[in-house]
């Protein structure tokens, strides 16, 4: 057997959040490599576009800001009509702050518990009823140090 044979995502449709950087980047690449359509949610549309001509065939993006709670429902709506079933979600988007937190306002911290916490729940809640009806799905948490923030 391959190793390839090991983690093979053909026919599979990938969902990454902050897909489009760093440590995202090198899990939407892997992703591809196995063979999975990848879909990547980030903020820097222009950046998305340069990922996904470089990726070439069953790549494509949506330019979100998970911070608009609101309209996540609509974001999975979308996406599942035009992309195909999400199989796989992997939450790995992420903010953090690069300051004393004793200079952290209430505002700033509410932002990175709204991205970081708030959103992932809400979107994985969404995607988690999609797959629940189609009774199979994986979801995929990310953290990093910054978590110990």
């Amino acid at each position: 057997m391959h190793n390839n044979d090991l983690f093979d995502l053909a026919g599979k449709t990938v969902m990454i959040t902050g897909g489009g950087s760093g440590l995202g980047l090198a899990i939407t690449r892997a992703l591809k490599q196995a063979g999975a359509k990848v879909i990547i949610i980030g903020r820097r549309e222009d950046v998305l576009q340069s990922i996904c001509r470089e990726l070439g065939e069953n790549a494509a993006y949506r330019a979100f800001d998970l911070s608009h709670l609101e309209e996540i429902p609509t974001l999975i709506e979308e996406i599942e009509a035009t992309e195909g079933p999400i199989d796989v979600l992997v939450n790995n988007a992420g903010i953090n702050l690069k300051k004393d937190i004793l200079e952290v306002t209430n505002e700033e911290f509410g932002n990175v518990v709204q991205v970081n916490q708030t959103a992932v729940f809400s979107l994985t809640r969404e995607v988690a009823r999609k797959m629940a009806s189609r009774g199979t799905g994986s979801i995929i948490m990310i953290s990093s140090m910054a978590a110990k923030y």
